[in-house]
């Protein structure tokens, strides 16, 4: 940046312009006598310099300029593969409509938790250490608190000088005993409103600013994502309109208990789960032992209790987007809507059906990997849609560069993907292949669903299928530029690896591994094993 000296050389007057006061005791230029040639450069020297003049003043306004402010609306296991975007039209039209969607769009890890903690600290789980959703998988635990959460984008927005706050569920064992209970409150944050454990409708408590207020059932006064919107606008009505302000909204819709509003119960009552892919098929002997045990076909109790689950997480989505286009009135009446960026995005997709697993998320698969973003805000031209791969681990950097924060100065996995979504802004290069991990959570003791199966189980269904065992822990690298592919490899008795050519096998009903050349394995294995040790700045290496 040019110095307050050499600006102030810089602005210097020609020698042969002095100034002269006018009556009214104002500056104004004077020519020395001289030539008529003499007196037309001067003329023009007059005008550079008040050119420049007006040059200076414009550059230090820039300068000054209050950064932009920002909301990000978080969903709970909303997918994208499977229409989990259809109930939310108001969403889409005043978001991606109004700027980019993203088509490429992965979580790192397809578990609530271990994804969010990636979204708040831009690391990847095998750096943040978060596991999956227990404490003992260092969910909201006290290392996690005093170690990566004390690194998390929030802190760095408050350094600079922004207004935050949070509504809505934050990390599953939030606010638990074990996790500071609900005085806790995580650096950064000026008004906290976080939910104290998973996902609720009704019947819960919150931490409000590290009190605890405890909910009942009654729509009109505790009905969760309509509780943090109203909070919300009420942080923007009292906030400072001289500094940015930043706001996280995370409904708990559509994660299950799947409540929805009194006005949306009714909702959606023909839809039933999408039956084309991968739905009802067997997992068959080329997919891992976890995927090798759901009867197939399905039972018509199966099948009908995850239709249900899909309307209803259909209707608990409706009332998000009312919340979205709530919020996009509410920014446009007090003038802030054109300097405001609007994240809309899930923490991982779903399933219901697929490869004959019930309803869940954990799996490698695109429908639980890849989630919805969208997103407006200045310098983004409207009705985009943009290929290249965004990770979850994005989600901090991108915020950071929005708020002017030096990304040299953050030790991040993720890149900022502002230069996607507005490149006159900055320049990016987007990443050839990434990284999904995943730990696997079980119990050590047999489950009563399903006592021949063994331990190291855990959601399991009464007809003995289950969605996640120990060993389903794996590590993947999906590759979009070039070759369409994911190679994944599992840590558990069978070295099970799976590899799937997405262009040719959208479904990944196809396990190709041996099939192919071994030296793709080769190179995949060689990316996968540079990924899993990475940190910073290797990880963003297309090498």
């Amino acid at each position: 940046m040019t110095s307050a000296r050499s600006r102030a050389n810089f602005l210097k007057l020609p020698p042969r312009l002095l100034l002269r006061h006018s009556a009214s005791g104002s500056a104004v230029p004077r020519l020395m006598a001289g030539s008529a040639a003499h007196a037309g450069r001067d003329r023009g020297a007059v005008a550079v310099a008040l050119l420049l003049l007006l040059s200076g003043c414009l550059f230090r306004c820039a300068a000054c300029a209050r950064p932009s402010n920002v909301v990000v609306i978080v969903a709970d296991d909303q997918d994208v593969q499977l229409g989990g975007l259809t109930p939310v039209k108001k969403a889409k039209e005043l978001v991606g409509d109004a700027g980019v969607t993203f088509s490429n769009a992965f979580t790192v890890s397809p578990l609530c938790c271990p994804s969010r903690s990636s979204m708040l600290t831009g690391k990847y789980p095998h750096n943040h250490q978060v596991r999956n959703n227990s404490l003992s998988g260092n969910c909201s635990s006290p290392a996690w608190q005093s170690n990566m959460e004390a690194l998390a984008f929030p802190v760095y927005l408050s350094k600079v000088r922004y207004q935050t706050f949070y509504g809505g569920k934050y990390l599953n064992q939030y606010g638990r005993k074990g996790a500071g209970d609900v005085g806790y409150v995580p650096h950064g944050w000026d008004q906290w409103n976080a939910l104290v454990g998973n996902s609720a409708y009704y019947n819960y408590s919150l931490s409000v600013n590290g009190k605890e207020e405890t909910h009942g059932d009654n729509y009109n006064t505790d009905y969760l994502t309509d509780l943090i919107f109203n909070r919300s606008l009420e942080f923007l009505k009292n906030r400072s309109p001289q500094r940015p302000f930043f706001i996280m909204l995370s409904p708990p819709a559509p994660h299950s208990p799947w409540t929805a509003a009194p006005q949306y119960q009714t909702s959606f009552s023909n839809v039933k789960a999408p039956r084309d892919g991968s739905f009802n098929k067997p997992g068959g002997k080329d997919k891992h032992w976890l995927l090798r045990q759901p009867v197939n076909p399905m039972a018509n109790s199966s099948i009908n209790y995850l239709d249900d689950a899909f309307r209803r997480r259909w209707q608990t989505l409706l009332s998000v987007d009312d919340m979205v286009e709530g919020l996009v009135k509410k920014l446009d009446e007090i003038q802030e809507l054109n300097n405001t960026y609007i994240f809309y995005l899930s923490d991982n997709g779903y399933h219901t059906g697929q490869f004959s697993l019930p309803i869940d998320k954990r799996q490698l698969y695109e429908f639980d990997i890849r989630v919805p973003l969208m997103v407006r805000g200045p310098g983004i031209k409207p009705n985009q849609t943009l290929a290249a791969p965004v990770l979850n681990i994005d989600l901090a950097p991108t915020l950071l560069d929005i708020a002017g924060v030096n990304l040299s100065t953050v030790n991040m996995d993720g890149q900022s993907f502002l230069p996607y979504m507005a490149p006159s802004l900055r320049n990016g290069t987007a990443r050839s292949f990434f990284l999904v991990e995943y730990t696997g959570e079980g119990h050590p003791s047999v489950d009563p669903s399903c006592p021949k199966l063994g331990p190291g189980l855990s959601e399991c269904f009464p007809d003995c299928v289950c969605e996640d065992a120990y060993n389903n822990t794996y590590a993947c690298v999906r590759t979009l530029t070039g070759d369409n592919l994911q190679y994944c490899e599992f840590a558990d008795s069978e070295s099970f690896v799976e590899l799937y050519n997405l262009t040719a096998d959208p479904h990944q009903l196809e396990n190709i591994v041996k099939k192919v050349d071994p030296t793709l394995l080769q190179t995949m294995n060689q990316r996968l094993i540079k990924l899993q040790s990475c940190a910073g700045s290797s990880c963003r290496e297309d090498k």
